[in-house]
């Protein structure tokens, strides 16, 4: 698939550059992904990844019907595995561990409890659930693949977007997903230089294209179109690139999300650094919610991609030249004023001085300060929180 055209904010580079990671914040959401997911979760382009969900897809159908019409029979060949019998099907569907959750999730089994049983004895506990439940409808994914599948039990009015949907849409603006457009899997920092080297062969161990049998992860980058957004306090540039991340989950483990932002760097554990400007859009599987990926998720990751990072560089120059506090009576009234306590105006101040060789003086210097003191929180809500001050503030100077 062909890329948009995407305005030259600047040169393609040759090779790696010197980064900034102490400005802006940290996201563990790629590395939690990277490290989770077994080899045979992970793809090497956006083809391979395309080609597995769009082949799941086709091999699967979609049927409501009343859920007490479904039979449990725990295989007389097999006393470990529980099997269904829907209405009108001649063979039996064994579940996933997904679907046999849901299963129990709708009849108000705990699933760690019937897994902890023989087949058999969960087998009538899980039909007896069925039975006495009142009669509501569902709607299932079956997949045949050598064998029937139950892929997924859901409320019948559950809006799929298909994994292949997603992946698509994204290959509009990233084609292969491996270089052959701007947007491809990222580089890697190395730490002892901190420079950051965008051209890394794609692998098991570098992809970040992740799909298993109940959802699909994606994170590509712009990374060898550096965006100059202004200087560090030695002179050098303060470089940026663009990311984006998303995923969605045809089995309704989790939203359809796509994530965007700036950022400086991804180390080898996929961590992201120096994140700026990170945006969330999330769509739930509702009874309309393909409408809604196709009238907002998808539009808005082709925006992203098609926009010119001007209007970011604009904002990050205005916050620095933004000149709020000059003494050090206005700095501490102006963090008081932000709903700081004593306590963290203290903390803030004396981490930009200790980090830029000077005290807070620019909306940019307050917000590099917010930003070190909320990574300097374990509890994920506080930092959130702080970072959330940080994000508000420099939308001030825009």
């Amino acid at each position: 698939m062909s890329s948009l055209a995407i305005p030259v904010d600047s040169a393609p580079v040759t090779g790696a550059y010197r980064v900034d990671i102490s400005r802006g914040h940290n996201v563990s959401r790629v590395s939690s992904e990277w490290f989770s997911r077994p080899d045979d979760e992970k793809f090497l382009s956006l083809t391979d990844l395309y080609d597995h969900v769009r082949t799941r897809a086709e091999r699967a159908t979609t049927r409501i019907v009343e859920s007490r019409s479904l039979r449990v029979e725990a295989r007389a060949d097999n006393p470990e595995r529980l099997t269904l019998f829907v209405p009108g099907e001649d063979m039996p569907i064994a579940p996933t561990n997904w679907s046999f959750g849901q299963l129990s999730s709708l009849v108000g089994a705990p699933a760690s409890y019937l897994r902890s049983l023989p087949a058999a004895l969960a087998g009538i506990n899980l039909q007896h659930g069925l039975l006495s439940h009142r009669g509501e409808q569902v709607k299932l994914l079956q997949t045949q693949n050598g064998r029937a599948e139950l892929r997924a039990v859901t409320g019948p009015d559950y809006g799929r977007i298909w994994d292949h949907e997603l992946v698509a849409a994204v290959m509009k603006i990233a084609g292969d997903g491996v270089g052959d457009t701007r947007w491809k899997v990222p580089g890697v920092l190395d730490w002892s230089s901190m420079h950051y080297n965008p051209f890394v062969d794609v692998s098991r161990d570098t992809t970040t294209l992740y799909a298993s049998d109940r959802d699909v992860f994606l994170f590509l980058v712009d990374d060898t179109h550096p965006i100059e957004a202004g200087r560090l306090a030695n002179g050098d540039p303060d470089l940026f690139f663009r990311g984006f991340y998303c995923w969605n989950s045809e089995v309704g483990s989790k939203t359809l999300g796509i994530a965007t932002f700036y950022l400086r760097a991804v180390c080898m554990n996929r961590n992201l650094w120096g994140v700026e400007n990170f945006e969330e859009i999330s769509i739930r599987h509702s009874k309309f919610a393909a409408n809604r990926f196709a009238h907002e998720a998808a539009p808005a990751l082709e925006n992203f991609a098609d926009s010119s990072a001007s209007g970011f560089i604009r904002g990050i120059r205005a916050a620095r030249e933004r000149i709020v506090a000059r003494t050090d009576e206005d700095r501490q009234t102006f963090l008081r004023g932000q709903g700081f306590s004593k306590a963290e105006t203290g903390k803030i101040i004396a981490t930009v001085l200790a980090e830029e060789g000077h005290p807070p003086a620019s909306i940019f210097d307050f917000v590099q300060g917010i930003t070190a003191h909320a990574r300097s929180k374990s509890n994920q809500d506080s930092r959130l929180d702080v970072e959330t001050k940080g994000r508000r503030l420099l939308e001030r100077a825009h």
